[in-house]
């Protein structure tokens, strides 16, 4: 396996009127292709900014961060936004779906930006839509679908650019136990496929589902921890 994430020595601060925060403190962490990792820790730990950071939404204050082999703190605005959405897929607690669009066109919409044609757009997004069971729901808007098939249309966005990187933060945290179960399942396919996944959560029997979990507290790693998964 070939090193994907390398974060090293990190510090993130903020200034919050006279005060510096310190939400990351010369954190360093490294994460291989291919591998399953779950981020945990109580709230203020620093794993929302790190979750940040790793899918290039913010740089660090010192420190240095390399997604497959290039240093994201060199990079500009559109340098990121461009790294965004070629190599990272993004899966969030609260879908984030457009209501006006059907599944289809949401799945479809990362291309647009990727510069796609409409038809090659519109066929990928029907195949990743297949692939995560949602074939017989491509032409439901949001708000006809239920919260599990709301959370695979995202995964299905997320995967559609073929990204190096999942960070999926919080994913289940608006489903019922069931519907979550089956996200996780998902999940496990996915890195079976062979995607590297990096997970948010705060609930353990999520954690559970991954092969590592990292443990923060005060902006830095506390435990680091290999595992074996449970069978979804």
């Amino acid at each position: 396996m070939s090193r994907l994430i390398e974060v090293r020595d990190v510090w993130k601060t903020y200034q919050v009127g006279q005060q510096q925060v310190h939400a990351l403190r010369g954190l360093t962490l490294a994460i291989e292709q291919g591998e399953y990792t779950a981020l945990m820790g109580p709230s203020g730990s620093g794993k929302s900014t790190l979750m940040n950071m790793l899918g290039c939404l913010d740089t660090p204050t010192s420190g240095s961060y390399h997604l497959a082999g290039e240093d994201v703190g060199k990079l500009d605005d559109d340098a990121l936004a461009d790294i965004r959405n070629r190599r990272i897929g993004f899966v969030f607690q609260t879908f984030n779906l457009m209501p006006r669009y059907t599944a289809l066109e949401n799945v479809a919409l990362p291309m647009v930006y990727a510069g796609m044609g409409r038809a090659d757009r519109f066929e990928r997004a029907r195949e990743v839509l297949e692939q995560v069971g949602l074939g017989d729901r491509m032409d439901h808007r949001p708000n006809e679908l239920s919260g599990g098939q709301r959370q695979r249309v995202a995964v299905a966005r997320a995967l559609v650019n073929r990204p190096d990187l999942l960070l999926a933060d919080e994913p289940t945290g608006n489903l019922d136990t069931t519907t979550s179960i089956e996200i996780m399942a998902l999940f496990e396919e996915i890195h079976r496929a062979g995607n590297t996944v990096v997970l948010v959560t705060h609930e353990e029997d999520i954690a559970a589902h991954a092969h590592r979990v990292v443990r923060l507290r005060d902006g830095v790693v506390s435990s680091d921890e290999k595992q074996g998964a449970v069978k979804a």
